[in-house]
């Protein structure tokens, strides 16, 4: 084991059994490196691996705290690893979203109230509206998130959005298909927020899994290419 990783897993067993509580300052450099037996500049990776995860808050003139742990701020981290993900690999997540968006499709038609119902179809009509793929991917995002959102469960909510970030680089509507593909993406969305908005946890949760699994069997069948982010 290297020396940032002897730091790094100390500082996290620290956090993990309670020692460091959220919130608290983590100890002097001088102390950690002498409990933990390694150098000031092995420290102080560990400590920035840790940031990047959100478990640490480095504040200027302040000192280096634990974060809050909020379990939707540790989850939104997984992005870090699975931007990462080739097709192959986001697929295999796909089972596990068509599993988490029927569930949270089915508590937004629980408990949603009118202006979340409102701003789904709001939503929906711009989606219609617009001919910019990457405006409509936008809007896509945010009718998701708002269902998730309405929901209840924020950690949830965050997960799905991870999952989301990354199906999001393949850019299916920019294909020569897209248009057909669109059309059939915004009857799909019109059914599920109508199931929310008939307050149908049972229509809801089908409409959310047949359409993710129907954006599944899209990327199967057409292979898009990972949108270029330095275009």
């Amino acid at each position: 084991m290297s020396a940032v990783d002897k730091a790094f897993h100390g500082l996290r067993h620290m956090i993990a059994t309670g020692r460091l509580g959220a919130g608290e300052r983590i100890p002097p450099e001088a102390d950690l490196c002498e409990e933990l037996g390694v150098s000031r500049g092995s420290l102080r990776e560990a400590v920035r691996m840790l940031a990047a995860l959100g478990v640490i808050e480095p504040r200027h003139g302040s000192g280096t705290y634990v974060s809050q742990l909020r379990p939707e701020d540790l989850i939104g981290s997984l992005s870090l690893t699975l931007q990462l993900l080739p097709l192959p690999g986001l697929l295999e997540v796909y089972e596990i979203r068509r599993v988490l968006e029927a569930h949270v499709a089915a508590q937004a038609a629980a408990r949603a109230t009118p202006e979340t119902i409102g701003t789904l179809f709001s939503l929906i009509e711009a989606m219609e509206a617009t001919e910019d793929p990457t405006e409509a991917s936008e809007l896509d995002h945010r009718f998701h998130a708002e269902i998730a959102r309405a929901a209840g469960n924020p950690t949830l909510a965050s997960l799905l959005a991870v999952f989301r970030a990354r199906s999001r680089k393949y850019q299916v509507f920019t294909l020569p298909e897209g248009p057909d593909l669109r059309r059939k993406s915004d009857a799909d969305h019109r059914l599920l927020a109508t199931a929310i908005a008939d307050r149908d946890p049972g229509a809801a949760a089908g409409a959310a899994e047949a359409h993710v699994a129907q954006t599944e069997r899209w990327l199967r069948a057409l292979m898009p290419p990972v949108e270029d982010e330095g275009g």
